[in-house]
């Protein structure tokens, strides 16, 4: 990406320098296009996770509806990122969409027959399914491949955010089965700011921008040639390099989760248990702490150099418990009190004992804090 910071041509100009930087962006493509396991004419350049969600979203729904105005439902689920959520939102208020978002078990995984029931119900009213890889705050994984086989059962479309899953688990376009799939950058170690929607290529796509036709006339806007391919590299290591990473994560997560529970016996464990790639993300460890508040513990943690979250950092700063615990059946309570930690390539066994050796004396002091608001109050 930085080799291609001090080049100023434009992919779509015809001139050498336009052509050089055409060079980087189509090579680019070919790299993702491999990585995923899908053709290059099937990458489509985006800005990110949220844009190409939108994209998806909106995209996808006008298209069907242009086809049969019948198809006015969009199945999704209850844990979805707000990049998703969002949208759908915005079609049910102001294009008439009706919004049917499928239910979890306890440990965030969609019931399949409930979506079975919901798209049985009016098959030829559905305009798309869209179910997340994996969920971003407790890393469950989701039965793409069943939820794939009932839509299409009935020509149904699918679009997956991918943005977790990607270096974290295997992810293959092609044997996925699904119509369209949202990836970005920053997730798997490249640029802010940059992303793809992965579009089959005889899925009818309504464009959101419309200028100079870029990226099959789906996503017009000049091309950002050195973003693209810093993504593209992040991509192949990424994916290269995911079975090693998905050991060694897994591993060190485990040991953090059965350390801190030591430490504080009551935390606990939300998500899928079982360690696995086919069940839950191995960087992903997500606790429960009674009587704490997660925000007090997250303040408390970063004053001692840990980072962490208490749900999506695209919600940050919203005093509000995470929609994703409430709808796994947690209580207000509980999901105020919970933490989700994040381990990444960069992660290391001193990062989990500096968070072993620091959570006992921020819960205790978190609960004291919590104890003195209430007789305050």
């Amino acid at each position: 990406m930085t080799a291609q910071l001090g080049n100023v041509g434009n992919p779509n100009s015809l001139h050498a320098s336009g052509r050089a930087a055409r060079r980087v962006v189509e090579e680019s493509r070919e790299t993702v296009a491999r990585a995923m396991g899908c053709r290059p004419g099937e990458v489509v350049f985006t800005s990110g996770g949220t844009e190409s969600d939108n994209l998806a979203l909106k995209g996808l729904y006008w298209s069907r509806i242009a086809e049969d105005p019948r198809r006015t439902r969009i199945i999704s689920t209850t844990v979805e990122h707000h990049a998703v959520l969002d949208p759908l939102d915005w079609l049910g208020e102001e294009e008439g969409a009706e919004i049917v978002l499928t239910p979890v078990d306890r440990l965030g995984r969609i019931d399949l027959d409930a979506l079975r029931v919901a798209v049985e119900a009016d098959p030829d009213s559905v305009a798309l399914v869209s179910v997340m890889w994996a969920n971003n705050e407790v890393g469950t994984v989701q039965p793409i491949a069943e939820v794939v086989a009932i839509a299409h059962e009935h020509g149904i479309p699918v679009h997956t955010d991918a943005v977790q899953a990607v270096g974290q688990v295997p992810v293959d376009f092609a044997t996925s089965g699904v119509d369209a799939m949202t990836l970005t950058g920053h997730k798997i170690g490249g640029p802010y700011g940059v992303g793809a929607l992965l579009l089959r290529r005889d899925v009818e796509l309504t464009a959101l921008m419309h200028g100079g036709g870029q990226e099959r006339d789906v996503r017009s806007g000049t091309i950002d040639a050195p973003a693209i391919a810093g993504f593209a590299t992040a991509c192949e290591l990424a994916v290269k390099q995911q079975a090693d990473l998905a050991v060694r994560l897994s591993g060190l997560r485990d040991r953090l989760v059965r350390k801190v529970q030591q430490v504080v016996p009551e935390a606990a464990y939300n998500g899928d248990p079982v360690s696995d790639v086919a069940h839950r993300l191995p960087g992903n460890a997500h606790l429960t702490f009674p009587g704490c508040e997660g925000d007090s513990l997250l303040m408390l943690l970063d004053a001692r150099g840990i980072e962490c979250s208490t749900g999506s950092a695209c919600n940050a700063g919203v005093p509000q418990p995470s929609h994703v615990l409430l709808a796994m059946g947690c209580s207000d309570e509980q999901a105020r009190a919970s933490l989700r930690f994040s381990l990444g390539h960069t992660s290391t066994e001193a990062d989990v004992l500096a968070l072993v050796e620091a959570i006992g004396p921020v819960v205790e002091r978190a609960r004291a804090a919590g104890l003195t608001s209430k007789s305050l109050g």
